[in-house]
């Protein structure tokens, strides 16, 4: 009996990375009803990352906290012991906008502060910061003071909400914020490498998806560059080198907040290889199909399909992949994946933002794959 590993991220627009899975499984047993299939789905560490958490052994737990806006939203975190998964977009997203509208110069991190002090309030020892599809670039400014940092105006007030709010910083302390996770392992999960600063940062790369002008980038950049050299002039004597350093630039600077309290930035694909404990699936799997929206250049760098076919390859387990659309030639693809099937080559309608029809064409998928390559993977890797 053939033994299968349906691992896939989410396509975005579409299908969770659960929904994904469940619609390859039905077209495979449809053709192949004898095989022993195991649904993974997984997330690289940005929105889907904590829907794929709980489809596994998490649990989820929701509460309330300040939106980007300054609003209250309903927030989910996974929790699995004293592990805290906890997804920025959820907290302060582009999804969670009010009327969908941007405010890419006074969007706010401070939910995400708020996110952390329940994980520790429920006895977290480790807190997973999932990065990615935020709607704010205020260099983690905002978590920073809910955990009690002192980031002030020269006449002693808090500093305003957002990048813009960078602007009036005179005075900073972050003392009270990184004790509040001595202790604490803070895992800064990204599939982003940008730095705080520069044509390559978080303002310049990210800003103008948020709704920044030229004007507003500008604003932006030199409010990240003066929270940079304050936080310096107030004895943080690795500001500038954390500012540097690649994953700063996660999340609208997240990625710097975070690593100012002692967190460490991962591959977010690789991390949540192992949380999920991808690795004994791969071990007693015949083939692994797993997959994404866009199978493109950027997938190669390391995102969550390429990710898992390398360690799939660790142990002789061929990887077939499925993508909402395919932008890579064969000579490409061939190197991590025996087959590729994009959804856009099997329909002229617009299947991106058609979750029916996605399904349809992954259960199709799924058929194939089970009537041209899982007999035939099984005696070539002898299982």
């Amino acid at each position: 009996m053939a033994a299968v590993l349906i691992a896939p991220d989410k396509f975005k627009g579409s299908l969770s990375a659960d929904e994904v899975a469940r619609a390859l499984e039905q077209g495979l047993r449809e053709a192949a009803p004898h095989a022993r299939v195991s649904r993974l789905p997984l997330a690289d560490g940005g929105e889907g990352s904590v829907a794929a958490a709980c489809a596994g052994r998490f649990s989820p737990e929701k509460f309330t906290v300040t939106g980007p806006t300054g609003r209250p939203v309903t927030a989910e975190v996974a929790v699995h012991g004293r592990t805290v998964l906890i997804e920025a977009a959820a907290v302060c997203g582009l999804g969670v906008l009010p009327g969908g509208r941007k405010a890419p110069l006074t969007a706010t991190s401070r939910g995400i502060g708020q996110a952390i002090h329940y994980a520790l309030a429920g006895g977290a020892d480790t807190i997973v910061l999932a990065l990615g599809g935020v709607a704010t670039t205020d260099g983690g400014a905002g978590m920073l003071q809910s955990l009690g940092a002192v980031l002030a105006r020269e006449d002693g007030t808090p500093i305003g909400p957002g990048g813009a709010g960078l602007a009036g910083l005179h005075t900073a302390d972050l003392n009270e914020a990184r004790s509040a996770l001595e202790g604490v392992d803070l895992v800064l999960a990204t599939d982003v490498d940008n730095p705080l600063l520069g044509p390559a940062g978080t303002a310049a790369v990210y800003g103008p998806q948020k709704g920044a002008t030229a004007e507003d980038l500008r604003q932006l950049e030199e409010g990240l560059a003066d929270f940079v050299r304050r936080l310096g002039a107030a004895g943080v004597t690795e500001a500038s080198s954390l500012a540097a350093a690649p994953g700063a630039g996660a999340a609208g600077g997240l990625g710097y907040a975070g690593t100012l309290l002692g967190g460490r930035v991962c591959s977010g694909a690789d991390y949540f290889l192992t949380l999920m404990g991808a690795d004994e699936l791969l071990a007693a799997s015949d083939l692994v199909i797993t997959g994404e929206g866009s199978l493109d250049e950027q997938s190669l760098s390391g995102k969550l399909p390429v990710a898992l076919a390398r360690r799939a390859h660790r142990y002789g387990t061929p990887v077939h992949a499925v993508a909402g659309r395919c932008t890579l030639p064969t000579d490409r693809t061939a190197l991590h994946f025996r087959s590729v099937q994009a959804l856009t080559d099997l329909t002229d309608e617009d299947c991106a933002n058609d979750s029916v029809l996605s399904g349809q064409l992954l259960a199709q998928c799924g058929r194939v794959l089970a009537d041209g390559w899982i007999g035939r993977e099984r005696t070539e890797t002898g299982r």
